[in-house]
């Protein structure tokens, strides 16, 4: 039980943690204004949650292009930080290999939940029409994804179905990952 209970706190520390980590990224990657006074609301939350980590990885790690490899090397560095303390709770049961395996395939999971949790919140918010910086931000971060899917699907008596079938492939991909970090721990 107890284990249980450290598992789902680290769980939860690591996803929010590394979450914001690859939402910096990809917010810059996409060259979204993230500053205050650019109406981002969500921006200076990021900026304040991660810039511990990823400040100083940018002294070592320059960007790549327009990723930010600091970004990403954050986000895996909190997912290897959550395996690890789970590894040494559990009295070191498996090889060290393993752990940095789990902490690639932890930071390929945050990225497919993270997407999901976009693409639902777009299809909520398009349904209601909502119109503010937040609902703008999401519109920015996901139109990116549904821009392929749309050019081979038309509108099915005015409904766009493109975020089905994001959520249907995200899911896919999902399970396919689960089956690769299976076979590499193998």
């Amino acid at each position: 039980m107890l284990f249980q209970i450290v598992s789902l706190l680290l769980e939860v520390a690591a996803s929010v943690l590394g979450g914001a980590c690859l939402l910096r990224l990809y917010m810059q990657q996409q060259r979204i204004p993230m500053s205050a006074s650019s109406g981002n609301p969500l921006g200076r939350f990021i900026f304040v949650l991660t810039d511990w980590i990823v400040l100083p990885l940018r002294r070592v790690l320059p960007a790549f292009g327009r990723w930010d490899l600091a970004s990403l090397v954050a986000a895996w560095l909190i997912e290897l930080a959550q395996f690890s303390l789970l590894w040494l709770f559990q009295g070191l049961a498996y090889s060290y290999a393993a752990v940095l395996i789990l902490a690639c395939f932890g930071v390929l999971r945050l990225v497919i939940s993270g997407m999901t949790g976009l693409v639902i919140i777009y299809a909520v918010l398009s349904w209601v029409q909502a119109r503010s910086a937040m609902a703008d931000l999401i519109d920015r971060l996901v139109v990116p994804l549904l821009a392929p899917i749309r050019r081979f699907m038309p509108l099915i008596g005015g409904v766009d179905l493109s975020p089905l079938v994001l959520l249907v492939l995200l899911q896919v991909f999902s399970i396919v990952l689960g089956y690769l970090q299976g076979a590499a721990l193998l």
